[in-house]
């Protein structure tokens, strides 16, 4: 067993990772753009070729992307270990056996392989997003408060950072916040897994599974390691400890479907472990072949298991059978992440892309919208603010994760990090957690509110 503090833990719950998510796309207004300095109230130009407002003149409301309302699955590993209200609705009982899962957007295949829609997805009111201070980054900024540039972690309202964890001296991999618990998990490439006490925010417990840290996730009594050619699977309740093998490489993914856990590889092979019951050893059932490259993100929806590789495509597995349906392609670089809103999927990748998929009359599934990013995509999650809005958490290669509101696809805000952002969580409520490329562990807080301000 390994030699770990604890704290007692309780039994847990369905937790962040199996939250479905959805995506957003992020056009900045060129034209009729907020004048930053009368933002700031230090404008003297009169007339100002920038707006004086924080909305540009009225434009065409964009259509937002209709909710289905949720739908009752008669799958019995539907609601396997999901005991709290999600954000991101269960894509297993997004539909059932006797509803056909399509795109509620009005898709309309105008040629062979050309998909059209009518959801236009824009940015309506937005302000000009300053740029983080770096001098400020490492305390050397000699402008103070006549500084251009933003010294703060985030911009916009609603948001609070509520600590910074320290104790990783390498890229954060992954985290996870299993309801029911009072510890934090985080896995790093600096080949630890840290425990974090959810009261005093000390870190009381340091897992060496012996190798670098793939992916960290939660389900049930649970924690999923990813590493090099192997699974830890770890039961906090009874402290447990397992090891599948199997994986060829590090493990970059596991997701959870139904009474299976899904692992990739770096050779393109997805493993299938099944569960005989919660407190059983996981049995390795399946091995799923057919990307040519290391497989870099999994998602469940709807009865379908997803899979993003760095052969940039997407592939759609059925869950029963675990035959692959489709392969989808479009990317022109590695498919990074994906994640499911309602019927849709949404993928994002390195070619600065988010596509949004979804089934057409026909039954395949095709893009029915995409926008360009400033910069890669690296990993996407979602969470409800304190009045059930749903808002999108993208992380970006330029330091960055940008917050949207859905449908609307609004931005209202970002969080900023020394480096890449490259693992987000969602804990129980109003928290989130971003792990970055330097090591360290940002806890955040949503307040409510979304007008833009810095704080």
């Amino acid at each position: 067993m390994m030699d770990i503090e604890t704290g007692g833990y309780g039994r847990t719950n369905r937790p962040v990772f199996d939250r479905l998510e959805g995506q957003q796309s992020q056009h900045l207004y060129v034209k009729n753009q907020v004048c930053k300095f009368w933002l700031a109230g230090q404008c003297n130009r009169n007339p100002c070729r920038f707006l004086h407002s924080h909305s540009p003149n009225p434009q065409p409301q964009p259509k937002s992307i209709p909710q289905p309302q949720p739908q009752q699955s008669d799958d019995p590993n539907a609601n396997y270990g999901n005991k709290i209200k999600t954000t991101w609705r269960n894509p297993n009982i997004s539909a059932s056996k006797n509803v056909k899962v399509s795109s509620p957007m009005n898709v309309k295949v105008s040629s062979p392989g050309v998909v059209t829609s009518d959801v236009n997805c824009g940015h309506s009111g937005q302000r000009a997003q300053q740029k983080l201070c770096q001098y400020w980054v490492t305390g050397n900024c000699v402008h103070g408060d006549k500084c251009k540039d933003l010294h703060s972690w985030f911009s916009g309202s609603g948001l609070a950072l509520l600590t910074k964890l320290e104790r990783h001296n390498k890229a954060v991999t992954g985290v996870a916040l299993p309801c029911g618990s009072d510890k934090l998990f985080s896995g790093s490439k600096d080949e630890s897994v840290c425990l974090w006490d959810c009261n005093t925010g000390q870190c009381v417990g340091i897992v060496k599974p012996g190798g670098e840290i793939g992916c960290l996730i939660s389900e049930g009594p649970w924690v999923f390691v990813g590493l090099q050619n192997a699974v830890m699977a770890w039961n906090i309740q009874t402290q447990t400890e397992l090891l599948l093998r199997g994986p060829v490489g590090l493990v970059k993914a596991l997701v959870v479907g139904g009474d299976m856990l899904f692992g990739c590889a770096q050779d393109g092979s997805i493993l299938a472990w099944k569960f005989s019951s919660e407190s059983s050893c996981p049995e390795l059932v399946a091995t799923l072949k057919g990307h040519k490259l290391a497989v870099l993100s999994l998602v469940v929806g709807a009865g379908r298991l997803y899979s993003g590789s760095k052969d940039e495509t997407i592939r759609m597995w059925d869950l029963k059978t675990l035959q692959c349906l489709q392969t989808l392609s479009g990317h022109t670089n590695f498919v990074t992440s994906l994640i499911c809103w309602d019927c849709y999927l949404l993928s994002g990748s390195l070619d600065s892309t988010l596509k949004v998929w979804a089934a057409t009359e026909s039954g395949d599934v095709q893009v029915v919208y995409e926008f360009k990013e400033e910069s890669g995509i690296l990993a996407l999650s979602g969470i409800e603010d304190s009045q059930s809005k749903h808002i999108l958490l993208v992380s970006c290669k330029d330091n960055t994760v940008r917050l949207y509101d859905l449908p609307s696809f609004s931005e209202r805000g970002r969080v900023f990090a020394k480096r890449e952002v490259e693992a987000i969580a969602v804990g129980c409520g109003d928290l989130f957690f971003t792990g970055d490329a330097t090591g360290q562990l940002s806890v955040w807080k949503l307040l409510g509110g979304s007008s833009a301000e810095e704080g």
